[in-house]
C-alpha cells in the first residue's frame, strides 16, 4: 500500500523509480497501483513526471 501523504508518495516514488523501476508505467503495473492516482496526487504538490530522467520533479 502507497502513503496517501502526497510528500511521502513523492520520496518512496522516487526511490523506487531510481532504485528498481525503468519506468512509471512499470513500477505501477508491479505495484497494481493506478498510475494516473500517483500523477495527480503528486500534481498537488507540484511535481510532475520527467520520463527522461525517470523521475517526479
Amino acid at each position: 500500500m502507497l502513503p496517501k501523504d502526497p510528500a511521502m508518495l513523492l520520496s518512496l516514488i522516487n526511490m523506487k523509480l531510481r532504485d528498481q523501476y525503468d519506468s512509471l508505467e512499470s513500477l505501477c503495473d508491479d505495484l497494481d497501483v493506478s498510475q494516473d492516482e500517483v500523477i495527480q496526487t503528486l500534481k498537488k504538490i507540484d511535481y510532475i513526471y520527467d520520463e527522461q530522467l525517470n523521475q517526479f520533479k
